[in-house]
């Protein structure tokens, strides 16, 4: 496993963080003993980086994680990374953006009591939230620093413009944005934002939420509660568009002795600014097939050839394939 600072933080991870969504539910159903062993398999291989969320089923995510882990935690805590997520709250009518203070302390208290630790490594404002103005999310994201509850602070889901915002009145350590070959809106102008700033970057949905992964057809069957079984980009001339590009790319990963998941993972790893690929998991199988990702090298011929190749794809864009609120 490959390791790396995250931007010009003191935080060492492996370049693979295993993303906890999935044990949140939004997946379909959770496999608590298959969970469990994911987590602590990811840990066997290497990976010391965890990315979850309040969100993620309220708490549901954080406290599989934190009873996986627990005694790491209890006696090896400088050994992992953990990151959540704030700023999301569930409402009769629906998921809303809420990066208040009052909202934000709230969730801290209970991602920290749901994980069973005292603080968290890093901190991310989840999506941004512009009906609170952000020098009130900076000034309590700084307050969680220095009270020892986060070491570092980041956000998700914001664009250079939103970073820049929010750096006029807190240093942002961190971006989680959605990145693949499928999705590359970042590279016009929030990737440059965060390597001219020195924000280090981890990027979700490297395997396109499974269009990557190489066993999607072009009639999938999800399971009850999967949010894709209702997301536009998996079903219809997108999907069938989407799937002739992952061919050629299946073709092209083999010639090279890859997985699909391999190359799609190495691919967002080369790109200059990323420090870490997100990878979710649903099994140990699954983490054991795209952890040793960090370890494949492409070079510039291999990287030409796969703009060529995706230059077929449908773009995904815009947070409808999050399935969060616009």
């Amino acid at each position: 496993m490959e390791y790396t600072h995250l931007g010009r933080t003191e935080l060492r991870v492996s370049r693979i963080a295993l993303g906890l969504w999935q044990a949140g539910g939004d997946w379909g159903t959770v496999d608590e003993a298959k969970e469990t062993a994911t987590i602590r398999r990811a840990l066997d291989l290497g990976v010391n980086f965890f990315d979850t969320a309040q969100a993620y089923g309220f708490g549901a995510s954080e406290r599989r994680l934190g009873a996986a882990l627990g005694d790491t935690i209890r006696g090896r805590r400088g050994t992992i990374v953990i990151a959540t997520k704030g700023g999301l709250r569930q409402t009769a009518s629906g998921l809303v953006r809420d990066a208040s203070p009052k909202w934000l302390r709230a969730g801290i208290e209970s991602s920290l009591r749901a994980l069973g630790t005292d603080h968290v490594d890093l901190y991310q404002v989840h999506w941004p939230d512009h009906g609170t103005p952000f020098d009130e999310t900076a000034r309590v994201l700084n307050e969680f620093v220095q009270d020892g509850k986060a070491r570092y602070i980041g956000v998700s889901n914001f664009s250079a413009a939103e970073l820049a915002e929010m750096d006029r009145y807190r240093r942002v350590d961190t971006l989680q944005p959605p990145y693949s070959l499928f999705r590359r809106e970042i590279e016009r102008d929030v990737l440059p934002y965060c390597r001219g700033h020195g924000i280090g970057v981890l990027a979700y949905g490297p395997l396109a939420h499974g269009l990557l992964s190489g066993r999607m057809t072009a009639s999938p069957h999800f399971e009850p509660g999967d949010w894709r079984a209702t997301s536009p980009i998996f079903r219809g001339d997108v999907l069938r568009a989407n799937l002739a590009v992952v061919d050629k790319l299946r073709e092209f990963a083999e010639r090279r002795g890859l997985s699909l998941a391999h190359l799609a993972i190495a691919w967002t790893l080369s790109v200059p600014g990323v420090h870490v690929a997100i990878a979710g998991a649903h099994s140990p199988e699954q983490i054991a097939g795209t952890a040793g990702a960090a370890d494949v090298r492409l070079g510039a011929e291999d990287l030409a050839q796969i703009d060529g190749i995706v230059r077929d794809a449908a773009p995904l864009v815009g947070p409808s394939p999050e399935a969060m609120p616009s």
